[in-house]
């Protein structure tokens, strides 16, 4: 059990039967009710954000979140397919479950697969990866004086905006969490 006065940023909490992570927390006083701690949460299994105020030195149960490394291998219709390298179970997660980070993944990439006991909560990819850019629309002459971007697309499909100097072919820097250019490879 954890005290509302313990809560920080990134705390996993059971609360409600469901799997909260904290995003944001602010304790306040009022001489009329006595100490809240209003929280922002996540839901891990839905993904859903909300705002619950507790009383301040209630207790709700931490959740243990395990990170297990995992290889992506391949994707088989809607079922995406992930080795572990120890033990070389395999698992398989839907489309769904994994849309935005299926964005920024490519074959072969390492992965953390987020378990709560034996329940996968979600994934998580590495910050910035390297992609290559496979098609960008041609810049116009003159438009390099400013800080010109264009349309480019990643092997997923995924659009990106990037300077005009880039073509396609050329491997970039991505930044996952935003899904924008960050530099060159």
């Amino acid at each position: 059990m954890v005290s509302t006065n313990e809560f920080k940023t990134g705390l996993t909490i059971e609360f409600d039967g469901n799997i909260y992570v904290i995003l944001d927390f602010l304790h306040t006083k009022s001489a009329r009710s006595g100490a809240l701690v209003t929280t922002k949460m996540r839901n891990l299994r839905t993904g859903s954000i909300f705002e619950y105020t507790f009383k301040a030195g209630d207790k709700v149960g931490r959740a243990q979140i395990d990170r297990t490394p995992m290889q992506y291998l391949y994707a088989q219709g809607d079922t995406h397919v992930f080795m572990n390298m120890e033990t070389y179970e395999q698992i398989e997660l839907d489309k769904s479950r994994i849309e935005w980070e299926l964005n920024f993944m490519s074959e072969g990439m390492n992965v953390e697969i987020n378990l709560y006991g034996e329940e996968i909560i979600g994934i998580q990819i590495p910050e910035k990866v390297v992609l290559e850019i496979k098609e960008t629309v041609p810049g116009v002459k003159g438009d390099t004086k400013t800080n010109a971007m264009k349309d480019a697309w990643l092997p997923s499909g995924y659009l990106i905006k990037v300077p005009m100097f880039i073509e396609s072919g050329e491997k970039v820097i991505v930044n996952t969490s935003e899904g924008t250019y960050v530099s060159r490879a």
